[in-house]
This record gives C-alpha cells, sequence and structure tokens, in this order.
C-alpha cells in the first residue's frame, strides 16, 4: 500500500467527518446510549459509515476496526482504526473540544514479544512518582500491538480549531503542514499534565489517588475529554504528559504515531477489555519524573 495515499485518503475523510460534526455542534442529537461515564451518540455511527464508505472505496482490501464496530477483514493485511468522534461527550454538551481519529495499521510477520511481567505492574505512585515498574528503559510502544499490528499513518483531525495533525512511519510529525516537536521541559513542576478519566468506577478510583498526588507536583492538571487531542497536544508542545488508566486502541493509534513521530514517547499496557490499555505519554524528558527507575 502506497502510504502517502493512505495518509491523503484519511486526511480527506478525517476533513469530511470534521466538517460534518463541526455544522452539527449546536444541533439536537439523538442519544443511542449512555452511561454513568459515557454517551453514545446515533451521530458516531453516521460518522464511522461515512469514514467506512470513503477509506473503502480508496482502499478495498482494507479492512476498519472502529469505536462504531467492524467492517470487512479485521484479520487482513492492513486495518484502518478510527475513532469517528472522539470526544463525544463533550460534542454531545456543545463543547468544541472534539476530533477525528484514523490509523492504518499493517500486520507484522511476528508479533512483538511479550511484556516482562514487571513490566506489566499496576501504575501507582509511590515516592512522590508516578510507578509502572517496568525493567527494560522507557521505549515508546504505540506504534506495535500485541495482536501483531503496526501503525503506519495517523491523522487527527479538529474542525472546531481546524487543526490537523498527520504522523507517518519515517517521517516527521506536522500540524496543518509545519513539523512539530515535544516540548523540552523536563522538571515535573514547570509540565501541564493532562489525566484522563475512563468510563469504569474501578479505573476512576484507581485514578483520583493519582490526581490527588500529581496536582501538588505539576504546574497544572488538565482533564480535556478526547485522548486523541491530549496525544496531539503532547506532540506540539502545549502538553508534556498525558496518563490514562483506560483507553481504547481507536482513542491512541493515531495520536500515540504522531507523538512518537514528534520525538515523544508512549509506554502502554494492555488490560482487560476489547482493544483495552493504560498509559503514560510524555515528551520523553519526564520519564525520570514519572516513574522510578529499576
Amino acid at each position: 500500500m502506497n502510504l502517502r495515499q493512505a495518509q491523503n485518503a484519511a486526511v480527506a475523510a478525517a476533513k469530511s467527518v470534521g466538517a460534518f460534526i463541526r455544522r452539527h455542534l449546536d444541533s439536537a442529537k439523538r442519544v443511542q446510549a449512555k452511561t454513568q461515564y459515557d454517551i453514545k451518540l446515533e451521530l458516531d455511527v453516521r460518522c464511522q459509515k461515512l469514514i467506512e464508505r470513503m477509506l473503502g472505496s480508496a482502499f478495498p482490501e482494507a479492512g476498519l476496526l472502529g469505536e462504531e464496530g467492524v467492517a470487512g477483514n479485521t484479520n487482513a493485511e492492513y486495518r484502518w482504526v478510527v475513532d469517528p468522534i472522539d470526544g463525544t461527550v463533550n460534542f454531545a454538551y456543545g463543547i468544541p473540544h472534539a476530533c477525528v481519529s484514523i490509523a492504518l495499521q499493517r500486520r507484522v510477520s511476528e508479533r512483538p514479544e511479550r511484556t516482562p511481567r514487571a513490566f506489566g505492574a499496576a501504575l501507582r505512585v509511590r515516592s512522590g512518582r508516578i510507578m509502572p515498574s517496568w525493567r527494560a528503559a522507557h521505549r515508546s510502544a504505540s506504534t506495535a500491538y500485541p495482536d501483531g499490528y503496526q501503525t503506519l499513518v495517523g491523522v487527527v483531525y479538529d474542525p472546531f480549531c481546524d487543526e490537523l495533525w498527520t504522523g507517518m512511519t519515517g517521517q516527521p510529525a506536522r500540524l496543518n503542514g509545519k513539523v512539530i516537536h515535544v516540548s523540552r521541559r523536563r522538571k515535573l513542576e514547570e509540565a501541564i499534565v493532562s489525566i484522563g478519566l475512563s468510563k469504569s468506577r474501578e479505573h476512576l478510583a484507581a485514578t483520583l489517588p493519582l490526581f490527588n498526588e500529581l496536582v501538588h507536583r505539576v504546574r497544572k492538571i488538565r482533564i480535556m475529554g478526547a485522548g486523541a487531542l491530549d496525544l496531539t497536544y503532547v506532540a506540539c508542545g502545549r502538553f508534556d504528559a498525558y496518563i490514562e488508566r483506560g483507553i481504547r486502541l481507536w482513542d491512541i493509534a493515531a495520536g500515540g504515531l504522531i507523538l512518537e513521530r514528534a520525538g515523544g514517547e508512549v509506554w502502554r499496557q494492555a488490560i482487560a477489555g476489547d482493544h483495552a490499555y493504560r498509559m503514560i505519554a510524555s515528551n520523553g524528558l519526564l520519564r525520570t519524573e514519572l516513574r522510578v527507575p529499576e
């Protein structure tokens, strides 16, 4: 597959869906399902169907895995990973902070090596530091996933600010065509850190002690409600780190690659649930502040 053509197709799909959701920001929205901490809209499904049609027409051999379901052969050599509206609760409430996230992945010949047992220790706070206990040096992990797929192209589009982030393996990340880089801040007390409050009571309860610890050690904490945008904000230096205890592949596949191509790092660990992870993303310079080395 020609990656430049794939990126162009993803950009076209993201901008088309982005224009659609921008027009509907202030309109009445039909809720399909809701829980205490999440909302599913009929527009989510419509937007994913539009992406499916556009990408399926351009690349019929590729499958699609999305927040709103699957299309085609998801075990194909190539697959799209899509979140049609990342930040649905924001969007449902008329808050203009949401985006379209599209990634292209390729199945690799061999699955990545299993994560060492210590690498999968629970995220916790100790001695004033966030500690996922790992033996290996902190290395980027967002491009290779346990199910044997690797991210090659990432596109995230914020239609409300008209900001388009792109990333491709072997190429620098860009925002509206301009090369971007992560921040160079090394001190946690100077950092802005985003935290995601995930959709389950269990993860929420586990995140609150982390929040209470960090709020006294960083310049500011932000809770924005759109994981893909949190990752791209780290990629272009607006944030210095982003932490989430429970997030799905379609939220992080595109933004994770963009962050890596901007010089940042992503640590993640699979957790219970389909394509679910806990994650620490950063500029790479804060790793000694965000973990306790072994």
